[in-house]
């Protein structure tokens, strides 16, 4: 379905590029030896290189390189086995040097692929640009003292990986998509966590408006947006700003704006600066980064099973569906708990369990996958009991109220009160029996051709054992014993 936004003029189609900032998983900064643990004191995690000190030379941390590849390959996107770090020069009073060591005429990845698996079932590629490293600024507080900015380095230097899309994307829904599934892919491979609240990924939102069949218009850039639902206001609300301003006889000036999510607003921030302005030249301390072909294939070589592989397998091994294996393999963590929870048993049910039963829970506590309740060991083990007849699906529900209470293995829990199902044929023919002999009428309704009635009987009988009877076996009987 296309998106546009109606106009005074007629429809409107929106244009969108995303550059995700996110924070490179690694003990180091990219040029210095200094931790990166979230949360520190401030300024307790500053090198002499950090900050600046005069004949400090940055050093370059190979892990961070490894993994701006890896992450590289999980997007299927070329290496370039040279790359060039530079100079951005700005002023910023939490930018110590005057300028970023940054990538910019020669990235370490090129060209790539997101493939968005969309709701009303078809793929969206998205083309990806480039990835460089960059190392992070630091941050400005404003809000500790009322005449007086002070400056956290904590940050400064730490490693970032810039992910750059094509101008692809078309609706808020798809950008949401691309960043839900790029958050994916890099937790997949262990490369960022993803945690935007922690501003370990943010984003910055290129946002254009142009009737059919035009060229690309004036963008905008909407400046660390830290959410996917913000980014996906701000998309909306910006849009239909640019529209606005276009059927008004204006014009949309290229800048930097800032999305406030309490007032629905984006606002200026400042005019949007073109590479001149922030006069890159190579970084004169540090040489080009050269990486060998066997470096790269090495490290192709080990890379983890990734979410559009794990969804084909899931659909082929497993025999789920498109939706059912798109929902499992989002998360990795959720992943590997459907498949303990499948292993041996039926996949389906386990599936719908993992989904339906368990991710309710979760959703209702806020709760993500690793804090469950309920262990996929547990979890499988209750699914066991279902297939073996020793519970039944209504019982199997009952045991799983306690096992999230409790925590116990379900096999703990059937037998400490009592309800194993019922499967002696003997024990539920005498039940059923006696169900026919006390409900003549009943009875009498079934043989003259009204079988909604077994619902009834069923119930009769469930009641009479406590529910635990083995359903399929009362209806067997049931049938038999009616239509005799």
């Amino acid at each position: 379905m296309t998106y546009s936004i109606q106009g005074k003029t007629g429809d409107w189609e929106v244009v969108i590029g995303l550059e995700v900032h996110a924070q490179v998983t690694s003990d180091a900064k990219l040029f210095s030896g200094a931790a990166t643990e979230f949360g520190a004191e401030p300024n307790t995690q500053v090198s002499l290189v950090d900050a600046a000190m005069p004949g400090m030379l940055p050093v370059i941390n190979a892990k961070c390189v490894e993994q701006a590849v890896r992450t590289g390959l999980g997007l299927n996107a070329k290496i370039n086995l040279t790359s060039v770090f530079e100079r951005k020069n700005y002023f910023y009073p939490d930018l110590p040097f005057g300028y970023q060591i940054s990538q910019f005429l020669h990235p370490v990845v090129g060209e790539g692929i997101v493939a968005l698996d969309m709701p009303d079932g078809t793929v969206r590629e998205v083309g990806v640009e480039r990835l460089h490293l960059e190392q992070d600024a630091g941050k400005s507080l404003h809000d500790q003292n009322p005449h007086k900015t002070y400056i956290d380095l904590n940050r400064a230097g730490v490693a970032l990986m810039e992910i750059v899309s094509k101008p692809d994307l078309r609706s808020p829904e798809e950008a949401g998509a691309y960043l839900r599934k790029m958050r994916t892919i890099l937790r997949y491979l262990g490369t960022c966590d993803g945690n935007m609240e922690q501003g370990s990924m943010r984003c910055d939102v290129n946002v254009s408006v142009r009737k059919a069949g035009e060229g690309l218009r004036t963008r905008c850039e909407i400046k660390n947006v830290n959410s996917v639902r913000f980014v996906m206001q701000a998309i909306e609300i910006e849009a239909e700003r640019q529209i606005d301003l276009y059927e008004g006889g204006g014009k949309v000036v290229q800048e930097t704006r800032l999305y406030d999510p309490d007032k629905g607003e984006t606002r200026s921030m400042r005019s949007k600066e073109e590479a001149h302005d922030y006069r890159y030249f190579p970084d004169p301390d540090l040489l080009p980064l050269v990486l060998d072909q066997a470096y790269v294939d090495a490290l192709k070589a080990k890379l983890p099973e990734l979410p559009d592989v794990k969804k084909a397998r899931f659909m082929s091994a497993y025999g789920l569906s498109l939706a059912d294996a798109a929902q499992l393999s989002g998360e990795r963590e959720i992943a590997e708990y459907f498949e303990t929870v499948a292993q041996g048993r039926d996949p389906k049910l386990a599936a719908n369990w993992t989904i339906n039963e368990l991710g309710a829970v979760l959703n209702k506590r806020g709760l993500s996958i690793t804090e469950s309740p309920v262990s996929a060991d547990h979890l499988g083990n209750l699914i066991g009991l279902i297939m073996d007849n020793t519970i039944s699906s209504k019982i199997a529900k009952d045991v799983f109220e306690v096992m999230l209470e409790t925590g116990e293995d379900p096999a703990k829990i059937v037998e400490s009160k009592g309800l194993k199902q019922i499967t002696d044929t003997g024990a539920i023919e005498a039940a059923v029996d006696q169900a026919i002999a006390d409900n003549p009428t009943q009875a009498e309704q079934y043989r003259s051709g009204d079988q909604k009635v077994t619902g009834w009987f069923v119930g009769q009988i469930m009641k009479a054992t406590g529910g635990k009877a083995n359903p399929k076996m009362v209806n067997e009987l049931l049938r038999k014993k009616l239509g005799s």
